[in-house]
């Protein structure tokens, strides 16, 4: 059989240890580093769905961002109604705009890529689908430049060729060493995520271990022999699986005898500070996605003097840029379609985190006499007055 190497027989166990370690059973190994693996799924699982900081992180921009009120502009003016908002507010027939704009944040975090598919022939189109970034492959040309995206489920396979009024659009972060692939805020945190994780384990095995301490049973006989029988090694180990290990023989005393002696190896979990550690790889975690620790309850965090100010920070340093620039290139992939000169981008006047730095704003300009009208609602960010409109 192929798998027949796998197999390993009684016969191949030696009955009795040979080792010059033979007196001492450890029950403690240094073990090696083992890092998990940095592909998009392998990250997804570990970083997301495996480690509650990751996932945090991930729904808090992602939710934070596509909650983000957004307008319509183009020749001068803001529209309340036109066909691109009816397509954003509704995308397609299973998503609404927050579910659509979630999904498509979310797969810019995990993955640093996000596509978009157009649904329709001619014009605008009729729907808008987030497609799976891990399915995604881009298809580069002669000259390195995308020729076209293929996308796969299985054993089945669709091309998206990258002509006229494309049909994906690729929003990708940026990646100093890829040409067409976006670097993922997970990349950048995987290691942290490992300790974190790797720190949660440790914490999960003390409590199914508790009875356990790291360290050896050193046998020496009485009359000087350093090795045991096989039988008295057979019958140690299963004492020590039967008495000593799980969470409900935790605080139970070792009762050795025999010649048996316990000699602790090791540090114990204080000593190694794995809370600490622990807590620091969390805030790694929140610094590689621009999630202030505070507003995620990781405790150690003075960066911020209170809660409002660190959600101040969170909208102005991670969300507010994130959305500006994925609504601006929607916006230029979407002008392909219509043919009009429109732009997309967030309402900053109806976002609440901003309300106190827009009161400031709007007391300072409304002071400024020697600005008029029009001057001040262009520092506003507001479109102009149409031709007639009262501008004193």
């Amino acid at each position: 059989m192929v798998f027949d190497f796998l197999k390993r027989s009684s016969a191949d166990v030696p009955e009795q240890k040979a080792s010059a370690a033979g007196p001492v059973v450890a029950y403690h190994s240094a073990g090696r580093v083992a890092w998990s693996a940095r592909d998009t799924v392998s990250l997804t699982r570990t970083g997301f769905a495996g480690n509650p900081v990751g996932f945090r992180c991930v729904k808090m921009i992602a939710e934070a961002t596509a909650a983000v009120p957004l307008v319509l502009e183009g020749m001068g003016q803001r529209f309340e109604r036109h066909p691109v908002m009816s397509l954003v507010t509704r995308p397609n027939l299973a998503q609404g705009r927050a579910e659509f704009l979630e999904a498509l944040y979310a797969q810019l975090l995990l993955s640093g890529d996000a596509y978009v598919e157009a649904v329709g022939e001619d014009g605008l189109p009729l729907e808008l689908h987030v497609l799976r970034s891990d399915r995604m492959r881009v298809v580069p040309g002669a000259d390195g430049w995308p020729v076209a995206y293929e996308y796969s489920v299985g054993a089945r396979k669709h091309r998206f060729d990258v002509r006229g009024a494309a049909r994906i659009c690729h929003i990708r972060n940026f990646h100093p060493q890829d040409d067409h692939y976006g670097f993922s805020p997970l990349q950048a945190a995987a290691t942290a995520i490992d300790v974190h994780n790797a720190a949660s384990r440790w914490s999960k095995a003390l409590l199914d271990n508790a009875a356990r301490p790291s360290g050896a049973i050193v046998y020496k006989g009485a009359e000087g022999q350093g090795s045991l029988t096989s039988d008295q090694y057979d019958r140690l180990v299963g004492e020590m699986e039967a008495h000593h290990q799980g969470a409900r023989n935790a605080g139970r005393p070792m009762l050795l005898e025999g010649g048996l002696d316990w000699k602790p190896m090791g540090f114990s979990p204080s000593d190694m500070e794995f809370q600490k550690t622990k807590e620091a790889a969390a805030r790694e975690v929140a610094l590689a996605f621009g999630v202030p620790p505070m507003l995620l309850g990781i405790p150690g965090d003075a960066t911020y003097a209170n809660y409002q100010e660190a959600n101040r920070a969170f909208f102005r340093l991670t969300v507010l840029p994130m959305a500006t620039r994925v609504t601006a290139r929607m916006s230029e992939w979407l002008q392909g379609f219509s043919g009009e000169n429109l732009t997309l981008k967030p309402d900053l006047d109806q976002v609440p985190a901003l309300s106190a730095e827009r009161d400031a704003q709007w007391q300072r300009v409304q002071a400024a006499d020697f600005l008029t009208v029009a001057e001040k609602r262009q520092l506003l960010g507001l479109p102009a007055l149409s031709e007639g409109a009262d501008d004193g």
